[in-house]
């Protein structure tokens, strides 16, 4: 299960709707101001229109057939004095993997060239309230990155729902650091630079969405969009990658309606996985049928095993909680 804080915080967005992620423990309300329509605006409903698809190849490749131990650390990252960004990674290790990822400091990674994903997470939230998912894909194959954004994240001492839209450049900036660690780093030696791709919930799923879109970034291959919508209506642009969005239909922060509509914008391979009695985080109810399909995505998506695309449907039936649109 992904643990969350949201339960009772709810973020006034104008007439347009809601957008909050995770709850904090005094259960502030807060008020948005008009500034923020351009990017909280859709969480009602996307303006986008849709697209057709075009097919989106992936370098062909096997993911591995075994799972890892789990590695974790943390590193110092920063854009400029006044955006901090502490990022937790997660990846493969050396070790005998556990029934269930148990995360080990600093433990030494494991050999080989894996793909990177770089996750945000949702409003008044931290990467660490996902680990549970997120260890989930670095025991099958992935480095896993979370940044904990200056104005946005659980604990923020100025919380600002509107830097949202600074947030897919922290990202951006993130894939340069890790990218870019000393020779001497173990972990750069892991991560595989020709694979990457980016997920998020929430605002951070605002963030992944800008990521392919107005802040588009032209390393990702892959996107996974969890409960998310559009960023300040603009429309997905660059090289094609494939994207999976997973939305409750009882969504009340993000409504389902705009989520799906950003779905049928996607001009490039797609997929949904709508959550039958979902709302806006994800549950133990449909955590197997969430971390399992994005999994199987991500393992095609950027390793380009087409076993694992054949294997999405069945992954998206576990629990009978879900339907499957598959346009990938």
């Amino acid at each position: 299960m992904v643990t969350m804080r949201r339960r009772t915080l709810i973020f006034s967005v104008l007439a347009a709707g809601a957008l909050s992620a995770c709850a904090t423990a005094t259960e502030k309300a807060v008020s948005a101001s008009a500034s923020t329509a351009p990017i909280l605006a859709s969480t009602t409903a996307s303006s986008l229109a849709p697209q057709s698809v075009t097919a989106y190849v992936p370098r062909r490749g096997r993911a591995p057939s075994t799972s890892y131990a789990v590695g974790r650390r943390t590193f110092s990252f920063a854009r400029g004095a006044d955006r901090p960004l502490p990022t937790t990674v997660w990846y493969p290790a050396t070790g005998d993997a556990p029934g269930s990822p148990n995360p080990v400091a600093d433990a030494a990674p494991a050999s080989g060239r894996f793909p990177l994903v770089l996750f945000s997470h949702g409003l008044t939230s931290q990467p660490s309230d996902y680990a549970d998912m997120l260890a989930r894909w670095a025991q099958a194959g992935f480095v896993v990155a979370g940044p904990t954004y200056p104005h946005t994240s659980y604990g923020a001492a100025d919380l600002d729902e509107q830097d949202i839209v600074n947030q897919p450049a922290d990202a951006s900036h993130v894939l340069d650091q890790l990218l870019a660690l000393a020779h001497s780093d173990p972990l750069r030696a892991t991560i595989d630079p020709g694979r990457l791709g980016a997920a998020g919930h929430s605002a951070g799923a605002i963030t992944t969405t800008g990521l392919f879109s107005a802040d588009r970034d032209e390393r990702l291959k892959a996107g996974v969009v969890l409960a998310g919508t559009d960023f300040q209506g603009t429309a997905f642009a660059g090289p094609a990658a494939a994207m999976l969005f997973v939305h409750g239909r009882n969504d009340d922060t993000v409504t389902y309606r705009a989520g799906h509509a950003v779905f049928a914008a996607v001009p490039w391979s797609r997929a949904m996985l709508s959550i039958t009695d979902g709302g806006h985080v994800t549950t133990s109810d449909d955590f197997e049928a969430t971390t399992g399909t994005s999994t199987e995505f991500l393992r095609w998506s950027l390793y380009g095993d087409a076993a694992a695309k054949a294997r999405i449907p069945a992954a998206a039936a576990v629990g009978g909680v879900a339907t499957l649109e598959d346009q990938l």
